[in-house]
């Protein structure tokens, strides 16, 4: 059975999860406690050296970083979640580097500074916070004028873009990012988190981060 280690606290381990949702695909989850840093203990090292979850366990195939895991898992499953078409891939892996470069880059100077910081000890750097609420507003305009095209990011029918969007975003009440002025990406993100491949995971994010199961 395919392993899953991970945190609910972490969009990019929750997005592999919901894959692994909608794809059908058993899987034993195994939560790290990113908090207390068992990511950075010699028994998660010695399994993958990158120090971080999302980390997939597939017999003796071992992968990490969580767009290429969802990849993989779409090709092993021949899911159009992934689509094959070499036009229709290349619209999915642009959006996907989209959300994942600019706006979980955002996201993450957020996160780290208003909620980790101060946990870690650290100041929480007020430039950087700033600057990741600067870049939101600036790229969510850019989803919200694709979302008035198409009905998902990369197209009429749901791909793992769609998924990667909705796990990115799911912090927003938790940080004070406000959506209402997209009206397009609140319609797509209420229908994503109302389908069992969402609510498996957790029906309100953060309830969960710190289970196992």
């Amino acid at each position: 059975m395919i392993k899953l280690y991970g945190n609910r606290f972490s969009p990019p381990s929750n997005k592999v999860e919901m894959c692994l949702n909608q794809l059908g695909i058993e899987y034993e989850f195994v939560f790290v406690d990113l908090l207390n840093g068992e990511q950075r203990k010699p028994e998660f090292l010695a399994l993958t050296s990158f120090g971080k979850v999302p980390f997939l366990v597939d017999g003796n195939f071992k992968l990490s970083e969580s767009n290429a895991i969802m990849k993989y898992l779409c090709r092993k499953a021949k899911s159009d979640l992934y689509p094959s078409g070499l036009e229709e891939q290349a619209e999915v892996d642009k959006w996907c580097d989209f959300i994942s470069m600019h706006l979980a880059m955002a996201y993450g100077k957020v996160i780290f500074n208003k909620m980790i910081a101060s946990k870690m000890g650290s100041e929480p750097d007020e430039r950087s916070m700033k600057e990741g609420y600067e870049f939101l507003s600036k790229y969510f305009p850019l989803i919200e004028e694709k979302l008035n095209k198409t009905k998902f990011m990369a197209g009429d029918e749901m791909t793992i873009a769609d998924i990667l969007l909705v796990a990115t975003i799911d912090p927003s009440e938790m940080i004070e990012v406000d959506l209402k002025a997209y009206p397009k990406l609140i319609a797509l993100r209420n229908s994503l988190k109302s389908q069992s491949f969402y609510q498996k995971v957790h029906k309100v994010y953060g309830e969960s981060m710190m289970m196992a199961k």
